[in-house]
């Protein structure tokens, strides 16, 4: 099953729209993401959402919010906690995977393979088909 993930900018009001597709879409949803990283020792997160695919189609989206809203474990930030809720209210749990900076990529289709890659090996993707 071929993966994509469709960039919605930085997290700043593309938060929202995030919360929207997942309320929206809540009979598609698979599985919400907290991407955390760092880079020049600031922690950043980047919020995704995997949705199950259309009908017979084939193609897995995964709206992700990237690298916009600062990281604090104790202190989480009000986008975050959002996020957090509406997922919740799926009676679903976001999953919290530490990952590369995606400026060490020369390329963002680089970093989103490389995102796939991890998230199909912790099995929260499924294989490739």
């Amino acid at each position: 099953m071929p993966q994509q993930f469709i960039e919605l900018g930085e997290g700043y009001g593309d938060v929202y729209e995030l919360l929207e597709i997942i309320k929206t879409n809540h009979e598609r949803f698979h599985q919400a993401f907290i991407l955390t990283s760092t880079k020049e020792d600031k922690k950043v997160t980047s919020l995704a959402v995997a949705l199950k695919p259309v009908g017979e189609s084939k193609f897995m989206p995964i709206y992700i919010c990237r690298e916009g809203i600062p990281y604090d474990e104790e202190q989480p930030t009000k986008r975050q906690n959002m996020f957090e809720a509406q997922v919740e209210q799926l009676n679903r749990k976001a999953v919290v995977v530490e990952i590369k900076h995606s400026s060490i990529f020369s390329e963002s289709k680089l970093f989103y393979q490389y995102l796939i890659g991890i998230l199909r090996l912790n099995n929260y993707l499924p294989a490739l088909t």
